[in-house]
């Protein structure tokens, strides 16, 4: 399974930042391009320049056919009520190509973010009874990494979406959640062959993740010692959430996901230059991945960041 309840994301998909700092014409063309290289997800995160909603609604209306998945929309931005009313305009707008991956995102000590999503996902429920407006299926996924929010996953939503995780949390997941739920594993990769700069380039995009606690409480549970986290993080652990090196070796690292379970890896690109865009990289992987055997010509110019 590639999908959630009948929508076939593929086995990768594009997981990326870069619309961060784009105008909408450029972010339009770039999704346009994506689509008519074959990939049939595009993976987008929430952050204080774009909100969930309307990044998704822009990507949607600017596309035909690739799917569009918040990764996430973050639950401690808005009532439920809101998220419901976009979700449920998005369903109706563009048929099976919305999926709403929901995230807690919040930084309350008073409320723990498995509570906070159980009565988030409460509330959407009785909303959804409520409603008077034709059923659209609303697709959701919850953002998980341990093993209660993976069974909230299960049992509430089409399944989990992780984030900066290794190739044993993902067989670690699959076993939480079970055959039938989908698994949606988000992993970087750099196109650089030189270990010392693939791991910095790795370690620049690594070093906010590692001075969050919520993050550091993560890996750790992934099984890095302080050691593995200290000054930048060890070269295991960067090796571990960036793969890093030529076409052929990062196509057969992502595939490790597969192999241990996941139905989708959405892969974001590192290391572009300030003012660029990793549309080069996309290009190439989908000549790997997503579309036909074709020829050399995008490899070969296809240089370093």
């Amino acid at each position: 399974m590639s999908g959630i309840d009948g929508m076939d994301l593929g086995k990768f998909g594009v997981w990326t930042f870069d619309f961060e700092q784009q105008p909408a014409a450029l972010i339009r063309e770039s999704a346009q391009e994506l689509e008519e290289l074959g990939w049939q997800a595009l993976w987008i995160p929430e952050t204080v320049v774009r909100e969930a909603f309307t990044h998704a609604g822009l990507l949607l209306a600017a596309t035909e056919r690739i799917h569009i998945v918040n990764g996430i929309a973050q639950i401690a931005s808005r009532e439920a009520r809101r998220t419901f009313g976009a979700a449920t305009l998005l369903a109706d707008a563009y048929s099976d190509r919305h999926v709403l991956g929901l995230g807690y995102g919040g930084k309350r000590p008073d409320v723990s973010p498995l509570t906070a999503m159980h009565d988030y996902l409460d509330e959407l429920d009785e909303l959804g009874q409520e409603s008077t407006l034709p059923p659209q299926p609303i697709r959701r996924i919850l953002a998980a990494y341990g093993p209660k929010m993976l069974e909230l996953a299960r049992d509430r939503s089409a399944g989990a979406h992780t984030y900066h995780v290794n190739v044993a949390h993902t067989a670690q997941a699959r076993e939480i959640l079970g055959p039938g739920a989908f698994l949606g594993v988000e992993h970087a990769v750099v196109f650089e062959t030189d270990p010392d700069k693939a791991r910095e380039i790795a370690r620049t995009h690594l070093a906010g993740y590692l001075q969050s606690p919520y993050n550091l409480a993560k890996f750790r549970r992934l099984g890095y010692t302080e050691a593995d986290l200290a000054d930048g993080g060890s070269d295991r652990f960067v090796d571990d959430l960036a793969f890093w090196g030529d076409l052929d070796h990062i196509v057969a690292k992502l595939n490790e996901h597969v192999e241990a379970g996941a139905d989708h890896v959405g892969i974001q690109v590192l290391g572009t230059r300030p003012g660029s865009t990793a549309m080069p990289y996309w290009r190439l992987l989908a000549e790997a991945l997503v579309s036909p055997a074709g020829s050399n010509t995008i490899a070969e110019s296809v240089t370093a960041p």
